[in-house]
């Protein structure tokens, strides 16, 4: 009997010693679809915030973990594309931005877990049930960009007290339906007012309508920019930076790396943690965790970035007090 049972405890040790041993040695595969590849310092960091996190819990590309990396390069188009690419191949997880991305990810998969990448009204746009819980193969990153226009154009007043009309570039990823585009309008307009701003808003959807939506700031000549967080705004970063520096018109940008490339100034969520916060969510799906039952995370930490270059070229004296409330400055 003793015989017996050592050999079934022994058994049992190689049992979990071969489980381990499996898990261990399993290649993981990421389907990744981005915005734009990270061909710059600025994009380059943040796909080395979120590796340098996947090596933080044992992900180690080319070792035990491959990412297929696909970008739409602003072609909306490619969303649906590419989701079903990334089925085909079979890979572990989907990681997509924009609520058209996880539209077109949700429609070629119920199966594969899906993290959003910071997608704006997830509720709204059926993708969830709730952010606490939910449901489906669905979790992520929350987005709260459309809710801060007020505040960016609070701070732009603040550092450009002279300014009254405002054209804001956007372009249609929000995924936001006509009554909740309307809605948000009326919003962002009633904030505008409050502080004797104007809002014109020009449309600017993908890179091919540059020219276009540039033609219509130079018709309009608004005293400022404010530059919505879309994939195309974010692509036509330095494009954008560079027409605002020529007709000396203060921008305001949605991201630090707008700054970087030559935006007056930036506010939002910061990118580097909502990046190493994607990997957390892919460490707990690989260890097992359902996406129905992990919360959707919204962005705690906001940044404002000044670049005093910018200001110096626009010719513009940012006041000392505001230049104290910025997280970083750019000189």
């Amino acid at each position: 009997m003793n015989v017996l049972r050592l050999f079934l405890t022994f058994g049992a040790i190689a049992l979990v010693v071969t489980a381990h041993a499996q898990v261990s040695t399993k290649t993981w595969r990421i389907g990744y679809i981005g915005t734009t590849p990270p061909s710059t310092p600025e994009t380059r960091y943040l796909n080395e915030a979120f590796q340098q996190r996947l090596e933080e819990h044992g992900y180690t590309e080319g070792k035990n973990l491959v990412i297929e990396r696909r970008y739409i390069e602003g072609k909306v188009d490619r969303f649906p594309e590419f989701a079903a690419e990334l089925v085909r191949l079979n890979v572990d997880v989907i990681v997509v931005g924009p609520a058209p991305g996880v539209r077109a990810a949700k429609q070629a998969t119920k199966v594969i877990p899906i993290v959003m990448n910071g997608t704006n009204d997830p509720i709204g746009n059926g993708f969830v049930a709730s952010l606490g819980h939910p449901g489906g193969n669905i979790t992520g990153i929350a987005n709260l960009q459309v809710d801060l226009v007020p505040k960016r154009l609070e701070l732009l007043k603040a550092a450009a007290p002279q300014i009254s009309r405002v054209a804001y570039v956007r372009g249609n990823f929000s995924g936001l339906d006509a009554t909740q585009s309307a809605t948000l309008t009326d919003e962002q307009d009633t904030a505008a007012q409050a502080l004797g701003v104007s809002i014109l808003r020009v449309q600017l959807n993908t890179p091919r309508e540059i020219n276009d939506a540039i033609a219509t700031v130079m018709r309009e000549r608004p005293d400022a920019l404010l530059i919505s967080p879309s994939p195309t705004n974010f692509i036509l970063r330095r494009e954008l930076a560079e027409f605002a520096v020529r007709q000396r018109i203060p921008t305001m940008a949605s991201a630090r790396e707008e700054a970087v490339a030559g935006a007056l100034m930036s506010y939002g969520p910061s990118n580097v943690d909502q990046f190493r916060s994607l990997a957390d969510y892919i460490d707990r799906i690989f260890k097992g965790a359902g996406p129905s039952d992990i919360p959707v995370a919204q962005p705690t930490r906001f940044e404002l970035v000044i670049n005093l270059k910018t200001a110096k070229a626009l010719g513009l004296s940012i006041p000392s007090s505001f230049l104290l409330r910025a997280d970083e400055v750019l000189r």
